[in-house]
């Protein structure tokens, strides 16, 4: 009877919503006794493989009403669609988890579907208000943020799990190799339904047939981006009536960037006084063989060419959307990569040029002592338009000038839209957008584009 109703939850999803074919056939239901694995008494666990289902749980849900289990199914499918259990280095699990089940239970509401209208949408409905004055949009990642900086109490973590939560969250937690044993248990209940213990024992688990924590997040990051992909064009109309969910998909689905690895491209080669212990002089080598017929001389090269930064540009949008904090935050960022010891020439040439409309402030750093100075006393100035044009300017004047020998970059960090220059500079370009609204900034074809998240920084 569990399995019948499975079924036809899964049927209902398949019929009303289309577009999560490919995520419902990658699920697989498996009956399982999942008592030892859950908590609270929930009987649903998935393991991005199958959606294991305890039989008696399943009954009781959709005794209470059948809208239940096809709601529950959805609730679980979109947790893997969102890749929710993949996440990495959280400081706070409780919060995870609740910011996880109220993106989806959001998402599921705003699809406006009958076949998923549980009694718990309107319970769900005055806690999903006072969110909504808060947090701009209810995805996983800004709810998570959201309930790190509010904590709910003890009694309020619990009154909201009730409210939101649909599945047990405990596998998304364990160790690989009891995860592997855990999937290999759900697939011998996959293959037979709740009682049908003759198949349950001649289903033989095939290790080889269980995909790792990484292939199964890629499988459903492909799923999650045709998905979205899916919504903007042949289910389009569907796509425009679910907001929520098209508002998680282009977050889970956008490129992660990492900003450490992108400052590094502007570095230059140069040589420096080190030990290369990767090259030693043949002479030497060939020498010591002739004189002492098995005693080779090594003597490495007393320098080595090496990647570090010696003349940049770092402009600072000082428009009236940029806030003085995150300006700090960024050029603290960007300092402590830069003062790692590979990072850096004994001097180096680096202009700091705040902007609006016009130039405001050049200020020239030359050791790490000039830049601890200038985080330490710096003051924004302007806080008018958005213009990237005078900065280019300025910097080109700068290199007429013989102010820069070889610029190789220069990065602009802006939150918001300016005019560009119409032709390409001769030095290497990057804008670095700081968006929490998950933007699709335009940029020339001749620069790069960095959209950073707050938490990036």
């Amino acid at each position: 009877m569990a399995r019948d109703v499975i079924r036809l939850s899964r049927n209902t999803l398949l019929v009303h919503l289309r577009f999560l074919d490919m995520a419902l056939s990658r699920l697989q239901p498996a009956a399982a006794d999942l008592v030892e694995l859950v908590e609270d008494g929930q009987g649903l666990v998935t393991d991005g493989q199958h959606l294991a289902y305890d039989p008696g749980f399943v009954l009781r849900r959709y005794k209470e009403a059948r809208e239940i289990p096809v709601r529950d199914y959805l609730h679980v499918v979109l947790h893997c669609v969102f890749r929710h259990m993949y996440i990495h280095h959280l400081l706070d699990r409780d919060c995870w988890d609740l910011a996880c089940d109220v993106a989806v239970e959001h998402t599921i509401t705003g699809l406006n579907l009958k076949a998923v209208a549980a009694p718990r949408e309107a319970l769900q409905q005055n806690e999903i208000t006072k969110l909504q004055k808060e947090v701009k949009q209810l995805t996983a990642e800004k709810l998570y943020r959201h309930f790190l900086d509010h904590t709910p109490t003890k009694a309020e973590f619990k009154r909201l799990k009730s409210l939101f939560s649909a599945d047990d969250h405990g596998f998304w937690y364990l160790p690989p190799e009891v995860k592997i044993q855990i999937t290999m248990q759900f697939r011998i209940g996959a293959g037979g339904g709740a009682g049908d213990g003759a198949s349950r024992r001649e289903a033989s688990p095939d290790a080889s047939g269980i995909t790792s924590a990484a292939e199964s997040e890629a499988a459903w990051s492909d799923i999650s981006q045709r998905m979205q992909q899916d919504l903007e064009t042949f289910s389009k109309r569907q796509g425009t009536e679910a907001g929520n969910l098209m508002q998680n998909l282009v977050a889970v689905n956008r490129e992660k960037y990492d900003y450490t690895a992108f400052l590094k491209k502007f570095a230059v080669l140069g040589e420096v006084m080190k030990i290369n212990d990767d090259e030693f002089d043949y002479v030497y080598y060939t020498y010591g063989l002739k004189l002492y017929e098995k005693m080779p001389l090594i003597e490495p090269l007393e320098y080595k060419d090496v990647k570090r930064i010696r003349e940049f540009v770092i402009a600072i949008d000082t428009s009236g959307s940029t806030s003085g904090e995150l300006v700090q935050r960024f050029l603290q960022k960007t300092y402590n990569i830069l003062q790692e010891s590979e990072s850096f020439f004994t001097k180096i040439n680096v202009h700091i040029i705040q902007c609006d409309a016009d130039i405001q402030d050049d200020t020239k750093i030359t050791c790490r002592e000039d830049f601890d100075k200038y985080l330490q006393t710096m003051k924004l100035h302007g806080l008018g338009g958005t213009d990237f044009r005078p900065v280019f300017a300025y910097v080109n004047s700068l290199i007429w000038n013989k102010e820069f020998r070889n610029l190789k970059g220069l990065i602009y960090f802006t939150d918001g839209f300016g005019t560009f220059p119409e032709k390409k500079p001769d030095y290497e370009t990057a804008f670095v957008f700081i968006d929490d609204d998950y933007n699709n900034y335009d940029v020339p074809p001749w620069a790069i584009k960095l959209v950073l998240q707050k938490d990036d920084i």
